[in-house]
């Protein structure tokens, strides 16, 4: 009797023990589901020189909207924007630039954003045409020893959920020359991403605004797709 009353409190003793490891474990998992990850966002960016920067408000909200139809990221769909001179740029993990004119960034703007992509940011900029001279001019504020590297098409950018394995896309004609995609890596990170001659940006606007074709729309907003899953891996 002695010998089973003692197997009889081991076992109780056991069972409590893997019941508090399984309450915990499970608690641990709830605690998991519950907690919310952030919302993936967008800001656009703002900048001097008279450039139309805040052009086709719609485009991030549908991308974003599409991003989280797509791939079931949570994402925070509205139209915001920063600009360099404020701390709030570094709130975000993505930055959103286009626009048809003139860029100018000051000592201390390009400055700041130098230490964003230092520090892990990611910029997409799209040349909605007439943007590209004076991006690159004032790209090399920012960076005076990086260029900006055109991207090959085996770029995980091009390819890590829908194939782009030619290139970006070609969504308005512009000068009708090639689509170009370019990287400033910094080590082994892309951490700008800028297209000339593809605009898939005013892809992503509302159906009325360019009235483009769907199928037109749908490879933009894919495209675009691509470009935000690529930052998330940086």
């Amino acid at each position: 009797m002695r010998f089973g009353r003692a197997r009889y409190i081991l076992r109780n003793a056991m069972t409590l023990r893997y019941n508090s490891i399984f309450l915990v474990a499970f608690s641990a998992a709830l605690f998991a589901q519950s907690a919310e990850a952030p919302a993936f966002s967008i800001a656009r960016l703002k900048y001097d020189g008279g450039g139309d920067w805040y052009n086709d408000r719609s485009a991030e909200i549908n991308l974003l909207r599409f991003v989280e139809r797509e791939t079931g990221m949570t994402t925070d769909a509205r139209h915001q924007f920063v600009e360099l001179s404020s701390e709030e740029i570094f709130a975000y993990p993505f930055l959103f630039m286009t626009g048809h004119g003139n860029v100018v960034f000051s000592e201390r703007d390009a400055e700041r954003l130098r230490a964003y992509l230092e520090g892990g940011g990611f910029l997409y900029v799209d040349d909605d045409y007439g943007l590209d001279k004076p991006f690159r001019r004032e790209m090399k504020k920012v960076f005076p020893d990086r260029d900006l590297l055109e991207a090959p098409y085996n770029h995980p950018i091009y390819r890590i959920r829908y194939d782009f394995s030619s290139g970006p896309p070609k969504t308005h004609k512009h000068d009708d020359k090639a689509p170009r995609g370019y990287g400033l890596f910094i080590g082994e990170r892309m951490a700008v991403f800028y297209t000339v001659e593809s605009n898939p940006s005013d892809g992503w606007a509302d159906p009325e605004v360019h009235n483009d074709p769907e199928a037109t729309r749908l490879e933009a907003l894919r495209f675009g797709a691509n470009i935000v899953l690529y930052s998330t891996t940086q």
